[in-house]
């Protein structure tokens, strides 16, 4: 597959296709000879004895230091090299593909003033797949993201590292020679184009919402074999009741689990007047009502993440009409807002899962179900220590949700006195994300064993899922090594099998 770059915003589709799948890019011809057009703007600043920012100066603090034309070549290198600053463990290539992948759209629209070797130059490394070595730390999302985008820039100079398709790393000038690429001899303005941008932490919102919509669904799904499992009542779950107060995350959850459960055997078992209980406890009743936020949250962070998409981030940027224009567009708070406001909405699915993990292993509340769904409770201890990973996942996920975006530190001799955090922000979140897909697998692990342990049996959408699990964790039975059970049921999760074997029964969940 490939991907044409020049013709339009990239969608979030295909930053995905790019970063996550290795997809090539192509470039729109006539979008390369509007970038050679723009060019010949940033040309005659060049040669304007009066100073230009970026191109005839230096940055941020030294702006107002005029660098002669025999200068500007190292004045870029120079950029380059010192913004280059990462230190910490390497960011995931997905993150730098898809980092790479805003930028050159960025490039492509013709408002940074590049030449058309330098957009051919970074199509030419994506399509290599040769990942840029980042590091976690020296992004402050202002102006946008400095150190990383450097890290890449450098790269196409053949200095510094990076990694082939198979995941080894080398010098970026080895590299170049086998892609048979030619490093890049920067000129007047194009060091600032290659690195502001808040392109790193876009990259990271687009991943998070594909792989937030994903976890919610499993989230409906867990929460429906909890329902069976703890023998629960699907009632408050229905159409009328949800259009009461009509969110639309909250309609469709609720949606997602009446299909889940239709004509579940295990929920009709005890639905008659036999059945004592009035309502069922929050974690249970009111989970549409906090899956439904979750939704709604993401769906805001998507619009935000389109904008940001449709935007050509650069300082100075040259506009329509080739005016060059000094400006504050490479500021990240929209993307890092967002960012933590997804953390926030996670760690909130999450502790609710937990919770309901927590009553399938008390013998109080869990029905007639053994303590701990433990095979002989007092010489066996069943699943009472996942209940703990999972409690400790939360607990850092809730730490993980307090929100990087409300900091600042000035920066560049107070020139630069109020940044984003925004990268961080993502950083947090990525980890947020793994830390709920755990949580979720570690119910979805209690809540098979629990519905097992039942009569009737669960739903035709249910029922297959906790024979796939029970089969992959070992199921109901004496004690066994339990950090692989667990591992298994976070791999039926995180692979998507979970949710396509509900799919399967159910068509596609919202």
């Amino acid at each position: 597959m490939v991907v044409i770059i020049g013709t339009g915003p990239l969608t979030d589709n295909e930053l995905i296709r790019i970063a996550r799948h290795g997809d090539d890019v192509e470039l729109d011809a006539a979008a390369v000879e509007a970038v050679a057009a723009t060019r010949t703007a940033i040309e005659a600043l060049a040669n304007d004895p009066d100073p230009h920012y970026g191109i005839s100066t230096g940055f941020g603090a030294l702006a107002t230091t005029f660098i002669p034309e025999d200068q500007r070549a190292q004045l870029q290198r120079s950029l380059i090299r010192s913004h280059a600053a990462g230190t910490g463990p390497e960011v995931e290539t997905e993150v730098i593909r898809g980092l790479m992948a805003q930028r050159l759209s960025t490039l492509m629209t013709g408002r940074t003033g590049v030449r058309p070797v330098v957009v051919e130059a970074y199509a030419a490394v994506l399509n290599a797949g040769l990942t840029p070595i980042v590091y976690e730390y020296g992004s402050l999302g202002c102006s946008g993201d400095l150190a990383p985008l450097a890290h890449c820039a450098l790269v196409l100079m053949g200095e510094g590292r990076a990694r082939n398709r198979h995941g080894d790393a080398m010098d970026s000038a080895h590299a170049l020679t086998i892609a048979g690429i030619t490093p890049l001899e920067l000129r007047e303005k194009e060091g600032l184009a290659l690195i502001n941008g808040t392109d790193g932490m876009t990259a990271m919102l687009v991943l998070a919402i594909d792989d937030i919509r994903h976890l919610l669904r499993v989230a409906d799904i867990a929460l429906s074999i909890s329902v069976e499992g703890l023998l629960a009542t699907d009632k408050v779950f229905a159409d009328d009741v949800m259009t009461l107060r009509p969110h639309p995350g909250q309609r469709a959850a609720a949606r997602n689990i009446r299909a889940l459960l239709n004509e579940s055997p295990l929920v009709a078992s005890h639905a008659g007047p036999e059945d004592t209980r009035v309502q069922d406890a929050y974690s249970i009743r009111c989970a549409p009502q906090v899956h439904g936020a979750a939704r709604d949250t993401v769906d805001h962070a998507e619009r935000v993440a389109r904008h940001e998409l449709a935007s050509a981030i650069d300082n100075p940027v040259v506009t329509v009409d080739y005016r060059v224009e000094s400006n504050g567009n490479f500021h990240g708070a929209p993307v890092g807002y967002v960012l933590d406001f997804l953390a926030i909405a996670i760690a909130d699915v999450a502790s609710m899962s937990e919770r309901r993990t927590d009553r399938f292993l008390d013998k109080t509340r869990s029905y007639g179900l053994p303590p701990f769904l433990a095979h002989e409770a007092g010489v066996d201890s069943g699943l009472m220590i996942a209940q703990y990973t999972a409690a400790g996942i939360v607990s850092e996920m809730k730490r993980l949700a307090v929100p990087a975006s409300v900091d600042s530190i000035p920066s560049s001799a107070m020139q630069e006195d109020h940044v984003s955090m925004g990268w961080a922000a993502g950083r947090k979140l990525r980890r947020a994300i793994d830390g709920l897909s755990r949580v979720l697998a570690i119910e979805i692990l209690a809540a098979s064993r629990g519905a097992a342990m039942r009569d009737p049996k669960a739903s035709a959408a249910t029922g297959p899922i906790i024979d796939l699990v029970n089969a992959a964790s070992g199921g109901p039975g004496p004690d066994r090594f339990l950090s692989p059970e667990i591992d298994a049921v976070v791999a039926l999760v995180q692979s998507g099998q979970i949710l396509a074997t509900a799919e399967k029964t159910t068509g596609t969940l919202d």
